[in-house]
């Protein structure tokens, strides 16, 4: 009867069949380490990119009215928002904050001023804040829904850039509001059809 197996090889073979074996198992190790690690960074920047897009959605300002004064040549000068953070929104720096302005005939970036000495209506590159409240004193950062600041816009200084320039009767302007984060608010202001019996410095609705 022919002998099926060699008594001698069996312990050769079973080491090579181990090393093989050991071997597999090493590199699905390596392979899964690779798998998880690569996994938790796409997590991370799934997530990272998730926040980014919640904040540019709910990081943002809403204005709750708004008004204009009248100028001269029965012109609008400057425009003054009053804005708070819109429901959900975190946090929002009006210093990081920029006012993108488009009219018939000009369009600008402004960002944030404050200067109430030299320009109480910011000037043509910048819009002025200023508070009616802010109770825990963090002027400039409006991160509760109690805040309420006043933002001014010199349109004098933009369209013409001086005190007898300004919007016209019935001219429309666009605003967008942009945080830091992204979160835009858009607002469109038409001007009063007639400023009859109006005189400079008095303020009219938008």
């Amino acid at each position: 009867m022919k002998q099926l197996f060699n008594e001698d090889e069996r312990g050769q073979v079973g080491i090579g069949t181990l090393i093989v074996f050991i071997a597999m198992v090493l590199v699905a190790a390596i392979a899964a380490g690779v798998l998880v690690n690569t996994a938790g960074f796409l997590q991370a920047t799934a997530e990272d990119a998730g926040q980014e897009s919640v904040d540019k959605v709910t990081n943002r300002v809403e204005v709750i009215n708004q008004h204009g004064t009248v100028g001269l040549d029965e012109t609008i000068s400057n425009m003054t928002l009053t804005v708070r953070l819109a429901a959900g929104s975190g946090a929002v720096d009006m210093n990081t904050t920029s006012i993108k302005y488009l009219s018939g005939s000009q369009v600008t970036t402004l960002t944030n001023s404050s200067d109430t000495v030299d320009y109480p209506a910011g000037d043509g590159d910048e819009f002025n804040l200023t508070k009616v409240t802010d109770d825990d004193g963090s002027f400039g950062v409006l991160n509760s829904r109690d805040d309420r600041y006043e933002v001014t816009i010199n349109a004098s200084a933009i369209e013409g850039g001086n005190q007898y320039t300004g919007l016209d009767t019935g001219e429309k302007i666009e605003l967008d509001i942009t945080s830091q984060t992204g979160g835009t608010t858009q607002v469109i202001l038409t001007m009063p059809q007639q400023l009859a019996g109006k005189d400079t410095g008095e303020p009219v609705k938008l």
